[in-house]
């Protein structure tokens, strides 16, 4: 069937070719005939203009423009094309010469002009070439400008499915992270054989409904993160009892702004990781100032300065992430002093 199909291209591409020379056969005869209407001398005549007409068109489109006009070989390209220029002007004179002499049956003695100068019909003959290259670079301009286009969608979709599968990658480091420590908690919890364990649970058991449904979508509320960050440091005073001293702030925002799911919680998870008991209380303060258009997120907590800002599996991540969601529309902030350590992200939200 495929060669079928090609055949048949082909045939189409020669029916198409032979239509269009005799259109230019019928454009010479008109041009060139002057006050002898439609003679048929001037037939035969422009039927001898035809084979360096074609040639020279061929030439040009298929050698000329493709293999160095194209390729931006300026310099060969205007060389060949003078060598082009050159040899078809000999074959007009030659093509012209012989068509006089055949119209007087081979007697020169007899030749009489056609009724059109000789740069008459040099300029009729390199309009058609001309005209036919300017359509040829068109159309070869065209089909490369689309073939970019597609191969830009390729690459932009090979783009964003890496995006996609690195951020997959990066939640699901995050996630046995964060289980990791939370479970630990409730062991701990667990060996105490605290009445509390059962509150304990059920707040565990919003958080992994958290990780294993919500984290799926492009976006949640900013409601339910802090609404599960608030789960998370229950759980957490629940360990600490009266060492733990946490703030929490926000101001009035919509119910409506969405983020990328554990965007602020593995912050919270780091500072109760990362902090240090200082004068009998762990202090952590967090606070949200939210707008339409940006979220400033603060969060600090106490902790011995180690000399080195502190760098988990789960803020190293939150990074990746912030710069694959948010590229050119956040700033990180994180600075530690000899008793405190500090994070600050602003955040442009991005709007559809």
């Amino acid at each position: 069937m495929t060669v079928i199909k090609q055949k048949y291209q082909l045939a189409k591409q020669l029916l198409l070719h032979f239509l269009f020379w005799v259109m230019v056969l019928m454009f010479f005869w008109f041009m060139i005939g002057a006050d002898k209407a439609l003679d048929k001398h001037v037939l035969l005549f422009s039927l001898f203009l035809m084979p360096v007409t074609i040639g020279t068109t061929y030439v040009s489109i298929y050698k000329l423009i493709p293999d160095y006009l194209l390729p931006k070989r300026y310099l060969k390209f205007s060389i060949y094309s003078l060598y082009t220029l050159i040899i078809s002007v000999f074959g007009i004179f030659l093509s012209g010469f012989f068509g006089l002499v055949y119209l007087t049956n081979f007697t020169i003695g007899k030749v009489q002009s056609i009724g059109r100068s000789t740069l008459y019909i040099m300029i009729c003959i390199y309009l058609v070439v001309i005209v036919v290259s300017a359509f040829k670079l068109l159309k070869l301009n065209l089909k490369q400008s689309q073939t970019n286009t597609e191969l830009e969608a390729k690459f932009l979709g090979a783009q964003l499915k890496l995006k996609e599968q690195e951020l997959n990658y990066l939640k699901m480091q995050i996630h046995p992270h964060f289980l990791f420590n939370t479970l630990n908690t409730l062991y701990g919890f667990a060996l105490k054989k605290s009445e509390n364990a059962p509150q304990m649970i059920l707040k565990l058991s919003n958080l992994l409904d958290y990780l294993l449904y919500q984290t799926d979508k492009p976006g949640v509320t900013l409601k339910d993160e802090i609404h599960h960050i608030e789960d998370y440091i229950a759980l957490e005073k629940m360990r600490f009892n009266e060492t733990l001293n946490v703030t929490l702030k926000t101001n009035s925002y919509p119910d409506t702004l969405i983020i990328p799911p554990m965007l602020f919680l593995p912050f919270v998870e780091n500072s109760f990781k990362h902090g240090k008991i200082m004068n009998g209380s762990l202090d952590i303060a967090i606070n949200f100032e939210c707008t339409n258009e940006t979220i400033d997120f603060k969060i600090s907590n106490t902790h011995h300065k180690s000399g080195a800002i502190q760098k988990g599996i789960g803020l190293e991540n939150i990074k990746k992430r912030l710069e694959l969601l948010f590229k050119n529309q956040y700033d990180l902030e994180i600075s530690e002093s000899n008793a405190l350590y500090e994070v600050r992200l602003k955040l442009q939200l991005k709007h559809d």
